[in-house]
């Protein structure tokens, strides 16, 4: 199954068993950004232990992995879990949402995109940016997530909440960060 593939599934899944989400990571950057190639799919996701069931009973194929512990446990702890398409390789991780102030602005701010025919619900550029500079910031400054957020920063800069992101920017103590893709940028 080709990641489109995994991902309208798994889109479609959630909008049946009515389990509110956001796409995030490395499709939302590629949508609002420079397209890149990636190895998993990201989602957050509003999940009860009340959905497991369901959830499990659409994921019950041999060619998929799914552990209900694991998804029992990522609610519990307000952490993530995985899916994985044995046969193809891909993944999907699930980031349950969490209580922290920005997760729930973030979750609150998604819109809904177009991708490879798949009307989904995506995390704003904005929040996609402030993600991806979190996420620089714990790895010790990733590259590739620096490159994510330059571009689509270059890319949509005319439409960005400006004073949203410098908000997050300090509450998150990114400033280093964020001052560095604004010297590198050059705005298209």
């Amino acid at each position: 199954m080709l990641q489109p593939k995994l991902l309208k599934k798994v889109i479609e899944v959630l909008e049946e068993c009515q389990i509110p989400y956001s796409v995030t990571g490395s499709i939302a950057s590629s949508l609002q950004g420079e397209p890149r190639a990636t190895h998993d799919i990201d989602l957050i996701v509003m999940l009860k232990k009340t959905d497991v069931e369901n959830l499990m009973a659409h994921f019950k194929e041999q060619r998929y992995y799914l552990n209900e512990q694991s998804i029992k446990e990522a609610i519990t702890h307000q952490s993530m879990f995985n899916l994985i398409d044995t046969e193809e390789g891909d993944k999907v991780d699930f980031w349950l949402l969490t209580n922290e102030p920005f997760d729930v602005s973030r979750f609150k701010r998604r819109y809904q995109e177009d991708f490879f025919g798949i009307k989904m619900f995506v995390t704003s550029p904005e929040d996609t940016i402030l993600a991806k500079l979190r996420w620089a910031k714990m790895s010790g400054g990733s590259q590739k997530q620096m490159i994510d957020v330059l571009r689509i920063y270059e890319l949509q800069f005319g439409q960005l909440n400006m004073e949203y992101i410098e908000f997050w920017v300090e509450k998150l103590d990114l400033e280093p960060l964020w001052a560095e893709i604004k010297d590198k940028a050059n705005p298209l």
